[in-house]
């Protein structure tokens, strides 16, 4: 599951650009907000006219697992799909329109994170009309107004961008690249209604009506509903709280999801031109979410109503230096999900979810197991070093070291076939080669304009 403030500000100065700006009033406005981890790192625009702001994105990366599996298939991971291959994750085009406080904005995706997204969404086999193609090459997409009230409101509908989990759904925003537990099991997305209200300049609440749980559809007949708080009050600190109730187990419609999730991003250095180190910030997250009736109980559950939650938090620490061109990110997390409701399920014969052509029945013949109550523990830590040129391109070489409580992770053996192609057909006894840990080394180039 994940969007970032400096988009918000960015789109209400957008639409408050049109308008008489002699009464306007700009939320954060005069605040550095470019090192904070999910948020855009460009100072300016070089694409905005007064009534578009074009976007521009190219996420490439090749990664190599250490367990080097035969179908090169990455499993547990929204940034990542394919191993020992250069890959293009996303490649986006879109942008921002404004016109007297109408405003609209569309960004396409194409590439791996196309499908790695979308598909553990059950929604999409409740009815016709094939929602994950319909909606697979768009991240966001959105409309609305902008009302020159306090320090602005927005009220939009479509698909927009997720905060749940700090990270951004784009990676060029993040301090790392493959996400902590925390973020990469939380949604990346929303359809629905979301109102940005600023009653300050430092602070932002937006409400949310919402169909799901990152789903195209509804599972049930009642939608989601949330909120993120967002408060700085000042450029070195940043407050958040996402909070979200819905119904999100397909035809279980008594069985309620409550998610809460809470961040601090604070810069506690900051020499920008010093040839030594520039910069210094750390963000720490933490979320507490379950799962209740229809069978299970958040916590103290029995075999007859077993425990369903979800606890995760993760740090991180970040320094640049040689004037911002360099910085160094270290961090990482720990998860607990017994349900494993929000787990992302492995791929390819591993795979417990429905088949297209047959939702009746998995796609994998050995699917891993997403009882309730079933218990997953994991934990992962990751280190990196960016080389950053300008604001538009960074150059980032990573460490990520994954671990699990149960298999769960792709082996030497894979998670496909014995020769790890498709067209193989599985012999009696062959199982996905499942393994409880992973170390990888990812290189990414991350371009945005």
């Amino acid at each position: 599951m994940k969007r970032t403030l400096l988009i918000c500000c960015m789109a209400a100065y957008g639409a408050l650009h049109a308008q008489d700006s002699s009464t306007t009033k700009v939320p954060f406005d005069g605040m550095d907000m470019t090192w904070q981890n999910g948020s855009d790192r460009r100072a300016t625009n070089a694409l905005q006219t007064k009534y578009f702001t074009g976007s521009v994105m190219l996420d490439a990366n090749y990664t190599h697992s250490f367990n080097d599996p035969i179908d090169n298939t990455v499993v547990g991971s929204t940034a990542l799909a394919r191993n020992n291959e250069m890959q293009v994750s996303c490649a986006g085009i879109g942008g921002e329109f404004n016109y007297e406080g109408a405003r609209a904005k569309i960004m396409t995706q194409f590439g791996t994170r196309s499908t790695v997204v979308p598909r553990n969404d059950y929604s999409v086999y409740r009815g016709q009309y094939d929602l994950a193609n319909v909606y697979r090459y768009i991240s966001e997409a959105y409309a609305g107004y902008h009302f020159n009230v306090w320090y602005g409101i927005n009220i939009d509908a479509g698909m927009f961008m997720s905060y749940i989990g700090l990270n951004s759904y784009y990676q060029v925003e993040n301090w790392e690249y493959q996400a902590s537990f925390t973020s990469d099991n939380t949604p990346w997305f929303f359809n629905g209604v979301r109102v940005q209200i600023f009653p300050s300049k430092n602070l932002k609440i937006e409400p949310w009506i919402i169909n799901g749980w990152q789903s195209y559809g509804k599972f049930n007949s009642m939608p989601g509903f949330g909120a993120n708080i967002t408060w700085c009050p000042n450029e070195n600190v940043k407050l958040l709280t996402n909070d979200y109730y819905g119904t999100d187990a397909a035809m279980i419609p008594d069985r309620k999801r409550f998610h809460s999730d809470n961040s601090l991003l604070v810069r506690y250095f900051n020499n920008p031109m010093s040839k030594g180190v520039s910069k210094m910030a750390f963000s720490l997250t933490g979320d507490l979410g379950f799962e209740q009736g229809g069978g299970v109980k958040a916590f103290n559950g029995d075999s007859a109503t077993p425990s369903q939650h979800f606890m995760s938090a993760m740090v991180y620490n970040r320094v640049w230096f040689a004037k911002n061109k360099f910085a160094w990110t270290i961090g990482g997390g720990v998860m607990t999900n017994p349900g494993r409701y929000l787990v992302l399920y492995p791929t390819g014969d591993a795979s417990p979810l429905p088949d297209p052509a047959d939702p009746t029945r998995t796609v994998g013949s050995h699917p891993f197991s997403a009882n309730a109550g079933d218990k997953f523990n994991g934990w992962d830590c990751s280190t990196n070093l960016d080389w950053m040129p300008n604001q538009s391109l960074s150059v980032r070489l990573e460490y990520v070291h994954r671990q699990a409580d149960v298999p769960y992770f792709a082996g030497r053996g894979g998670v496909t076939s014995p020769t790890g192609y498709t067209t193989t057909p599985l012999p009696t006894g062959w199982a996905p080669d499942l393994v409880k840990s992973e170390d990888r080394i990812i290189l990414a180039v991350l371009f945005r304009l």
